[in-house]
């Protein structure tokens, strides 16, 4: 694995966690699972790559299709 930069302090160190995030409310509510976040055990900061946005902005334009139905919408980032 490639040693990853902190974009916030600079420092070498940091890792990938996996989250699951909400989006919406109620009947337009839809859940991402598995949505990579970079930690950075030097500063403490957690952030979203520009590519992990796109692609959860992405995710949620084409909820109908990529969603599997549970008790409420959950879709897996891949």
């Amino acid at each position: 694995m490639t040693e990853m930069i902190c974009d916030i302090c600079g420092k070498s160190g940091t890792r990938i966690r996996k989250i699951t995030r909400s989006y919406g409310k109620g009947e337009n509510l839809l859940v991402i699972e598995n949505i990579p976040v970079v930690s950075c055990p030097n500063c403490g900061e957690s952030y979203l790559t520009s590519d992990t946005l796109h692609e959860i902005e992405r995710i949620k334009l084409h909820r109908k299709s990529w969603a599997q139905e549970r008790n409420i919408p959950v879709a897996a980032f891949t």
